[in-house]
């Protein structure tokens, strides 16, 4: 059976990438926000893999470093204060896994969220490093102002991959009011 429920779409992206994910491998949490994401992720590698988090506000990479520690994990973690769309200019490796969760900061300005062509960007590159057998886990909130088109734009970009290359599902809640958040992923072949 499943090991955690399957209440929310993150907790969908995490048992996706909790059955690839290895002690040892490298990974992205390509938009850290609060940590959540960025700590489930650094437990995974162990203390042999590496975390790479991204995040343009201060504000998250500094929320993101006290929930590490707290935890004693912030040494599996490199903290990057950056546009996910420019991760490849940090990252040149493989990684096994990138995890987005698309929006804004919780609890932070709603303004400073996400954007559709650079979370495309973002995810393009993150095709371009992900191993045979990686995957990429997308969270999507249709429900603030933009997010639709953030999810379409990827969603569509997603439909032209050539299934040779990459299997690509997404799911919904369908008995959520409000627009509820959608999972999108892709996995390397």
């Amino acid at each position: 059976m499943f090991k955690m429920p399957l209440k929310s779409a993150v907790n969908i992206s995490h048992l996706v990438v909790s059955g690839v994910v290895k002690e040892g491998d490298t990974v992205i949490d390509a938009t850290c926000g609060r940590g959540h994401d960025t700590l489930f992720l650094a437990r995974l590698v162990g203390e042999k893999g590496k975390v790479l988090a991204f995040d343009i506000q201060e504000e998250a990479i500094e929320s993101t470093y006290a929930l590490l520690k707290s935890h004693q994990m912030e040494k599996r973690v490199i903290l990057i204060k950056e546009d996910h769309a420019r991760m490849k200019d940090h990252v040149q490796e493989e990684v096994k896994a990138c995890m987005f969760n698309l929006g804004y900061l919780p609890g932070g300005d709603h303004a400073v969220k996400t954007e559709g062509e650079k979370s495309l960007r973002a995810v393009k590159a993150a095709l371009d490093l992900l191993s045979p057998g990686g995957v990429i886990t997308v969270v999507g909130y249709p429900g603030h102002e933009g997010g639709e088109e953030e999810v379409f734009l990827i969603r569509d970009y997603l439909i032209s991959l050539p299934q040779q290359r990459f299997e690509v599902w997404e799911t919904r809640f369908i008995n959520q009011v409000n627009k509820p958040p959608c999972i999108m992923v892709i996995q390397k072949l």
